[in-house]
């Protein structure tokens, strides 16, 4: 599986990033994936990895370019409950310094350099998230109604913005939701922006699983959620991007 290390060029500088698509064919339909919180580490390249083996080119950038190059943060390889005091008292600065105003020239730079590599086919593409990344894929989509065919979002805080938020979004949306991170009366209260809105979507609450559950290297990662995302998230790419 061929990857690459980047830099895409953005409005405050040089954004580093990850890579990978397959090693047949020319071009392959995009896909801009965001990290969670703790950034480009080996979980989340090995995710690129798999997603790019069914037929797309993903592109993983480093969300806190502003502050280095990833690893922003020194990481150890499990992020356990007694590491994540630690990280989290470094992260959260660049957390709140992520502007939303950063966040969608950020997102302009990604989708103008992902659409323009030699690798990626012409037509819409998909961004997908995790925790904080979630959220960072809904505004992109939301910022960029007819372009982002597919939206996908994993234990994020995608109404964090208030359910109006959601009505720019044209992509068909999936959103996978930790159970431990909201009540079913703010899943329906979520999902009546997503009616309001008229796309096509699931979202729904993994059973069983807590924030951060698709990271193998936290202590939060469950199997059975993480195969159930990418049962949902394959499907929805496949309906909704067209391969050569």
């Amino acid at each position: 599986m061929p990857t690459k290390m980047l830099q895409i060029p953005t409005a405050d500088g040089q954004a580093d990033a990850f890579a990978a698509f397959p090693d047949h064919g020319e071009q392959h339909p995009g896909v801009l994936m965001y990290a969670d919180g703790f950034g480009i580490r080996p979980v989340l390249r090995e995710m690129a990895r798999e997603l790019a083996g069914h037929g797309y080119y993903v592109l993983v950038p480093n969300l806190f370019y502003r502050h280095g190059p990833a690893p922003v943060i020194e990481l150890p390889e499990y992020i356990g409950e007694e590491a994540r005091p630690a990280v989290f008292d470094q992260l959260m600065p660049l957390i709140e310094a992520h502007t939303t105003e950063r966040v969608l020239s950020d997102a302009d730079a990604y989708l103008r350099f992902l659409t323009a590599q030699p690798e990626v086919s012409a037509g819409p593409v998909a961004v997908t998230g995790y925790c904080i990344g979630g959220l960072l894929a809904t505004r992109t989509a939301a910022a960029h109604p007819g372009q982002i065919a597919a939206l996908a979002a994993f234990h994020g805080p995608v109404g964090a913005d208030g359910p109006d938020s959601l009505s720019k979004l044209t992509a068909e949306v999936h959103f996978g939701h930790a159970e431990s991170d909201l009540t079913p009366e703010a899943l329906g209260e979520l999902n009546k922006g997503l009616d309001v809105a008229g796309v096509g979507y699931t979202s729904e609450i993994y059973p069983g699983t807590g924030h951060g559950f698709t990271m193998s290297d936290t202590d939060a990662f469950n199997a059975t959620g993480l195969q159930l995302h990418w049962d949902r998230l394959l499907p929805l790419l496949g309906r909704t991007l067209t391969k050569s």
